[in-house]
């Protein structure tokens, strides 16, 4: 499958990216990532003992030192005092305070620049101790929240495949819609990101009438006068018909009657009664309960299960980004869908189905951030003229076909790093060097060669994670860290030097400096050097992938140096050994594969409550050996998903 939407200008060089600095994790992601993820210990310096660290010995005196003025008094800025909290309990009493406290630290925007500023080795005391402390709060403790989602407009992919499954056509009108931001869960189906502008409803006017115009009238059609059968009879049994599927619950008589008038002013006029239906299910195309995914209050302020109906959109658009069919309503209206067996065997059925692939390109899509691929990663033309837009388009494709096997097939999840097959087409085979494929289409094929298999071996990866000029290994190991481990570095300190943008020259005359001998330079500030560490090895166990995803064994006229040796002593060479590493550490991959994907599911961030179903969700996973059905299934039954509060 080919993606609909291309980068807009094919030539256009991208803004150069920081090396310490860019993620395909927004930022607001990857500071949250400190309170919701563990961190991965082998990978960690290993200087500090985090967990042997007191707040009263270690910590309390640090932040009196650069905090008290402003934080430790009687007042206090920003509303935010340090001052209750006095004894190794601190973190527990109040975690979404110390995570904010956590995000300004990491971040480096407190204390203010023109304050005195700790040290690094301080800030990465607390840093670590904030971190640690959070990702081991005393569970049972914790309120027992689903946490609140802002009423949900559909986004432009659930838009198109609503209109899709309802209408019965292709047109995929939302793609001329403003486009949709990331929220704090990363997604774009993030509800508190999805706003209404006023053009935008312009648009659903439009698109409402062209798609009923492009529609088989029997669609929303069924049923006609005749001689025992008034107009208006007719069309309010076609209203019926088509107002519950298009607003995804059952409707009110007084709700039908409502739309009903427009049939009736419309009929009235022109004595048209394909029309008259027509203009009323255009009405019906542009309420709120088309364009939203609306959930009711409860007349209590405490948290409570939502509906069976609730819980099919909940569902449907979670697996296929779009609305449910029958028989997922069938079993919502008869209060069947909460039972755990009969929504286990939903899920089962759901994935199984082709829109299923929606999971793989809208959350797989931007989990991997192959979405880049389609905006702002652009290998420099010149350099590497091999890298085509018919190559790009592939790249993208091959990726969502990948994940969209693991969870349709219902393999391990940990097939995504490790696998012995990929999906392929001429192009993407030339510059893989595998024989005897033609044509466009995405075929799987074997692998013999243990270094192009999984998300790591993927074209898209090794793009996304390259300057136009020259591979990364920062990058690289910080996809990894955020992609696979959930363990992202912190934002680096302001102002660190940048490393050039292109390969070093081929040896001849003064000798140029490697990329690790660059990177070993830059390491040598102690501001850099904490973060680099667990980066930059595991970036060099991809050096063999060029910028465009090719194999190299050669860069510069010296063999490719794809050794990485970790903090722990355990030492690599090349993707193939990379990833039988990251295998020991199939738990965190877990970890951070169910976080992602709840936050996907719920359409928000996660908080420091949703702790509790993240570690319910993956405890326990090895023994169904870490099939992708049983994670799902997990997330479906899990308390944030099938609960809210008002």
């Amino acid at each position: 499958m080919l993606p609909r939407t291309t980068s807009t200008n094919d030539t256009t060089t991208t803004k150069r990216r920081d090396e310490d600095t860019t993620s395909d994790m927004p930022r607001a992601v990857a500071l949250m990532s400190f309170a919701i993820v563990s961190l991965v210990a082998p990978f960690a310096r290993g200087e500090i003992d985090v967990a042997a660290l007191s707040y009263v010995k270690d910590v309390r005196p640090i932040l009196g030192d650069f905090c008290g003025k402003c934080h430790l008094g009687e007042h206090t800025k920003g509303d935010v005092s340090l001052a209750p909290f006095a004894g190794d309990d601190a973190v527990q009493r109040d975690p979404k305070l110390w995570r904010n406290v956590l995000n300004e630290l990491a971040d480096y925007s407190m204390p203010p620049k023109s304050k005195p500023q700790p040290t690094p080795a301080q800030r990465e005391l607390l840093v670590n101790y904030l971190t640690h402390r959070l990702n081991h709060l005393d569970l049972s403790k914790l309120p027992k929240d689903p946490g609140r989602v802002t009423i949900h407009r559909l986004n432009r992919q659930e838009y198109n495949n609503t209109l899709r499954d309802l209408l019965g056509i292709h047109s995929h009108p939302a793609d001329i819609f403003p486009a949709d931001g990331g929220g704090g869960g990363g997604f774009d189906n993030n509800a508190d990101t999805l706003f209404t502008p006023p053009i935008l409803m312009e648009m659903y006017l439009k698109a409402a009438g062209e798609s009923l115009d492009l529609a088989d009238a029997n669609r929303f059609i069924t049923a006609r006068p005749d001689a025992n059968k008034p107009a208006r009879k007719a069309g309010r049994e076609c209203l019926e018909a088509f107002m519950p599927k298009a607003f995804r619950r059952p409707v009110e008589s007084v709700e039908v009657d409502r739309y009903l008038k427009l049939f009736d002013r419309s009929f009235e006029a022109r004595h048209d009664f394909d029309g008259a239906v027509k203009l009323a299910c255009k009405g019906i195309l542009i309420s709120p309960n088309f364009l939203f995914r609306i959930e009711r209050d409860s007349g209590s302020a405490e948290p409570h299960p939502i509906t069976d109906v609730e819980l099919a959109s909940r569902l449907s658009y979670f697996l296929w980004s779009s609305m449910p069919d029958d028989e997922l309503m069938a079993r919502a209206r008869r209060d069947k869908l909460h039972e755990d067996a009969t929504l286990e065997a939903q899920v089962r059925r759901m994935l199984k189905d082709p829109k299923s692939k929606a999971l793989a390109e809208y959350f797989g899509g931007q989990w991997l951030g192959v979405n880049a691929l389609l905006t702002t990663a652009n290998p420099d033309r010149e350099k590497f003229g091999k890298y085509t837009p018919q190559v790009r388009d592939s790249y993208y494709a091959q990726a969502v076909e990948f994940v969209d096997s693991v969870f349709r097939e219902d393999r391990p999840i940990t097939t995504l790093i490790d696998s012995d097959y990929t999906f392929v087409n001429e192009p993407i085979a030339r510059l893989y060097n595998i024989p005897d494929v033609k044509g466009e289409e995405m075929r799987r094929v074997a692998l013999k060669d243990p270094t192009r298999g999984g998300i790591l071996g993927l074209g898209a990866v090794q793009v996304i994670t390259s300057f136009p000029l020259r591979t990364s290994p920062v990058l690289r190991g910080k996809w990894i860290l955020e992609t696979i481990l959930g363990a992202p570095p912190p934002p680096p300190p302001p102002d660190v030097p940048k490393l050039p943008e292109n390969d070093p020259a081929k040896a001849g005359g003064t000798a140029a400096l490697t990329i690790r001998q660059r990177l070993e330079k830059h390491r040598a500030d102690p501001n850099c050097s904490g973060c680099h560490a667990r980066m930059d090895p595991l970036g060099f166990g991809l050096e063999n992938f060029d910028p465009i995803g090719r194999w190299r064994t050669e860069l510069s006229g010296q063999p490719v140096d794809a050794v990485g040796t970790l903090a722990s002593g355990e030492r690599f060479t090349g993707p193939g050994e990379l990833k039988q590493l990251l295998l020991k550490r199939k738990d965190e991959f877990a970890r951070t594969v169910a976080a992602r994907m709840l936050a996907y599911a719920r359409g928000r961030g996660l908080e420091y409550y949703d702790e509790p179903a993240v570690k319910l969700i993956t405890n326990g996973l090895s023994n169904s050996e870490y099939k992708s059905s049983a994670l799902v299934v997990r997330i479906v039954q899990s308390y944030p998903f099938r609960y809210r509060r008002n």
